[in-house]
């Protein structure tokens, strides 16, 4: 495994972000002891951010690349690296987090959930969405789902004061669910859009191999979170979302999914979908009465943290493959469940498809491990961001603990490996 000087600044870099990722809270809590809106707490607050880390941590490595050689070097460097995702999940976040969209999403799942006897509706309307919402990330992506299913959460769990045992579980339930809550088709999770045109999977090999499971495993996770908090759920009502306070035109609705269905048909184009957001954009200036104002912050922060990401993640083959290579298919499936936690599970899988002579079962496990550990962090799945950036103001100043997180995410990422390995 000889690695070029590049190659090892990358890799220091990338496990000091991933160190940092880790480190947030403290920053957060550090801030708090200067004075308020001075440069000191600001610049500390700034670092607390999650959604940063990874592009600031790029920053110091194009700094090297920079000194190193010099900066047009080190634009090349940039100009080689594919920013589709980042982009992607960006358009897709903002387009799905519109006042038409999340106020048909409420009024389907409390259409749904009212067929349940009065005192179930909150509790069925809490299952429905950690169900139903990850699955639908199948077909309308993984980053749309996860968009839909937080800003539903949100005023359910995240702005009530429930506990933080609630408030994480849901969160790490999310997460793993919506990671493997994908798998039911070829086209919409990362990890395995990477592999399915090049190892020839196909929708009946996604159903039959990943899916059925992946529906096994959402369920009992969904199931066992809420029999575990069933006292605290049971005393919650079902909230007064912003979203069903007015009625929105059906044609606004159409569309919206229209721009948003082009996206994901195209999400492999920026030089078509990009053109098409500023377009959508004029179209929610034109019918701004019927809208709220855009997240664009919030997209833009997780873009930005995507596109560190893939920045120094592209560098990482060097250790990563020869390690993928190497293994048995248990160790191999145990190795890229932990390996996920650390780095993007679509780059994980990205790289064993550069593996020469890789058998079927091994095929298999290094995405069934892929999208099993896709929950564990933050970084382990590109939608997970948006997540977190929708989210955090529900945990406090302190915003997510990275290792609360990953402690209540281990639970359903433990059933969702036993799905897959022994079914």
């Amino acid at each position: 495994m000889n690695a070029s000087p590049e190659e090892l600044v990358a890799t220091i870099c990338f496990g000091a972000a991933v160190f940092h990722t880790f480190c947030t809270k403290f920053f957060a809590i550090w801030a708090g002891k200067f004075r308020q809106g001075s440069l000191a707490e600001n610049f500390l607050h700034y670092m607390a951010e999650v959604e940063v880390v990874f592009g600031l941590w790029a920053g110091v490595f194009f700094a090297y690349l920079s000194l190193s050689h010099n900066v047009d070097y080190a634009v090349k460097y940039i100009e080689s690296v594919n920013f589709t995702e980042a982009a992607f999940v960006f358009v897709i976040m903002t387009m799905a987090a519109t006042k038409p969209i999340m106020s048909a999403c409420t009024r389907l799942f409390f259409g749904l959930s009212s067929f349940a006897p009065q005192k179930m509706q909150t509790s069925a309307y809490f299952l429905l969405i950690l169900i139903l919402a990850p699955i639908l990330g199948s077909f309308i992506t993984e980053p749309a789902a996860m968009v839909v299913a937080a800003l539903l959460l949100r005023p359910l769990i995240f702005v009530r004061g429930c506990s933080s045992a609630l408030r994480y579980g849901t969160l790490a339930i999310l997460l793993v669910n919506v990671s493997i809550g994908g798998t039911f088709t070829h086209f919409a999770a990362p990890p395995v859009i990477m592999v399915a045109s090049k190892w020839n999977w196909d929708l009946m090999f996604m159903l039959k191999n990943f899916g059925w499971k992946s529906a096994l495993a959402v369920g009992v996770n969904s199931l066992a979170l809420y029999l575990l908090n069933f006292k605290e759920l049971s005393r919650l009502t079902l909230p007064r979302s912003n979203y069903s306070s007015e009625r929105i035109p059906f044609w606004m609705f159409l569309s919206h999914v229209f721009f948003i269905a082009l996206v994901v048909k195209y999400h492999t184009s920026v030089a078509f979908f990009l053109p098409l957001f500023l377009l959508f954009l004029g179209w929610s200036d034109v019918t701004k009465e019927y809208q709220d104002p855009l997240k664009l912050r919030e997209a833009l922060l997780v873009g930005f943290f995507l596109g560190g990401l893939v920045t120094l993640g592209q560098l990482q083959q060097w250790w990563i493959g020869p390690l993928v290579g190497s293994l048995e298919p248990f160790s191999l499936f145990l190795g890229a469940t932990l390996l996920t936690a650390i780095t993007d599970n679509a780059a994980l899988t990205y790289l064993g498809t550069l593996v020469p002579g890789l058998s079927d079962v091994s095929k298999y496990v290094l995405v069934a491990g892929a999208v099993a550990g896709g929950g564990l962090t933050v970084i382990a799945n590109a939608p997970n961001p948006i997540a977190v950036g929708l989210l955090k103001d529900g945990f406090g100043e302190s915003s997510i603990n990275p290792l609360k997180l990953l402690i209540a995410a281990i639970p359903p990422t433990i059933l969702a490996c036993l799905c897959y390995w022994f079914l």
